[in-house]
This record gives structure tokens, sequence and C-alpha cells, in this order.
């Protein structure tokens, strides 16, 4: 277990999974720069070590996953705005070139910057009474960051009625499926032992391969149609095996697990 302040950190090597743990419970799990950069320096350890392939992301106690941006912690910004600085991008596996598949279980409030977790994992699973809400425009704030993620995964209508809402519309669990916010809802009591299920299940395949496929997933978003595929063609020559024998004496799985 590595040591940090806001954050637990566990780098389980017998299964190839590390997780990840927002331990700031007392403040609903919220954000401070301590736990930003904490979380930017787990990404970093994650990322270099060979040992681990996947990442579960989870949050202690039961109220929530996370508000967001603790605002009694004065997170502080430069005074000339063009020095300004987007956290999201400490708190993002992506923007620190981290690309092992992460999957994210939430449970409880998730709101406002908490956002940044799930746009920025590859799986996300939340507990039946799991609430996704952005409170930015409720505080009199613009809400410009999250919503450009979020609109990733859901589109623009949901994301803009999630935005323009406030805290006046919960989005609940059954409503998150639906719109694909998340891909599965399940007990709050077997939320973790799911998303490291989930998480081992991707971390027994081959990593260059789930890597690859994560990055180049990702980087065709910020791409045309076109160049994103001749992109990724180039990335299957780079993470796929050349010889056919090779991959004939990889085994099959007599039967494909449950999805969901």
């Amino acid at each position: 277990m590595t040591a940090f302040e806001t954050i637990l950190l566990d780098l389980d090597h017998d299964v190839r999974v590390a997780t990840i743990t927002l331990n700031r419970p007392e403040s609903l799990n919220s954000f401070n720069r301590t736990m930003c950069h904490e979380m930017r320096d787990a990404w970093h350890t994650v990322k270099d070590d060979e040992g681990i392939n996947a990442v579960v992301l989870r949050a202690a106690g039961e109220r929530a996953f996370s508000a967001g941006l603790d605002v009694k912690s004065r997170y502080g910004q430069p005074d000339i705005v063009w020095n300004h600085e987007d956290p999201g991008e400490l708190l993002s596996p992506k923007w620190q070139k981290m690309w092992k598949p992460v999957v994210c279980a939430v449970q409880g409030m998730c709101t406002a910057g908490a956002l940044y977790f799930v746009n920025e994992s590859d799986v996300v699973i939340c507990s039946e009474g799991a609430t996704f809400f952005d409170s930015h425009v409720s505080a009199g704030l613009v809400s410009a960051l999250e919503p450009i993620g979020l609109m990733r995964r859901v589109g623009l209508g949901d994301t803009l009625r999630m935005a323009l809402m406030g805290n006046d519309e919960r989005v609940g669990a059954q409503t998150a499926l639906r719109i694909g916010l998340v891909t599965e809802v399940v007990p709050e009591s077997t939320l973790w032992d799911r998303a490291h299920e989930i998480a081992g299940t991707i971390a027994n395949k081959p990593p260059t391969a789930t890597q690859g496929t994560v990055k180049a997933i990702w980087e065709s978003l910020d791409k045309p149609y076109r160049a994103a595929m001749d992109q990724g063609l180039i990335y299957t020559r780079l993470g796929n095996p050349i010889a056919t024998d090779e991959l004939a004496e990889r085994p099959v799985p007599k039967s494909a697990p449950r999805i969901r």
C-alpha cells in the first residue's frame, strides 16, 4: 500500500490490478490541490508498474463518490487568467498518458468536478442508489469543462440537460444506464467486487492489446473519422502480433463470461 494523504493506492500484482480509492469521506471525497497532485502521482505509479494491467477507481464512504472540487480548500488560481489551470488534467489518466484500462465504481453522489473521474474512465458502473448531477449553474458558476468530457459519453442533449438543470434534477442509476453514462448497475454491497471482477478480466488480457485499444479509441475522439481510421490501422500493426502462429498458440476460452 503506497502512502498518500487523500487517496489510497493498492498494487495487487497477483491479479495485476491497481486500486485507487478516493479517501476523504468526511468531505464527500471532494478534491483539493493535494488530491489532484496525488492522483497525478498515482497514475504515473500505475503507468510505470509493468506488473499492473488494469485499475479500479473507487471512493470511500457511503454518501458520495465525490462532490467535485472542495470549495473550502481555496484551490487557488494564478491572477493572470491565461495561466489558469484545469485541475482535471491532474485527475485524468489520459492527460498523464496512462493507457491502462480504468474501471470506475460510483456510489452515492457524483456531482460537478467528480464528472472528471467518470469522463476519463474506460468502464463505469454504479450502485443502485447512485445519482449524477452537475451543480455548477445552481451555484452561479458556468459549467464549461466537465460537460465537454460528458458529451463524449451521453451526447449533446443529455449533457445540456444535466448542465442546465443543476441541483434540480438528479440522474438516477437506471437513467444513467439508459443514456450510456454507466454500463452496469449493481447493488451497493457488490459494487466493488463487480468492479474488481471486470478489471481482473481485462487484466488477464495481453497488456499491449488492451492499452493499445484504449489509446487508439480515446485518441480517435480528437480526430476526423478518416484520420482516426488511418491512425488506427497503424496501431494494429504496432500492437498486434505479426506472425499468425503466435495467434494460433493462444488458448481460446471455452465460454465467455457474462457481460452484465
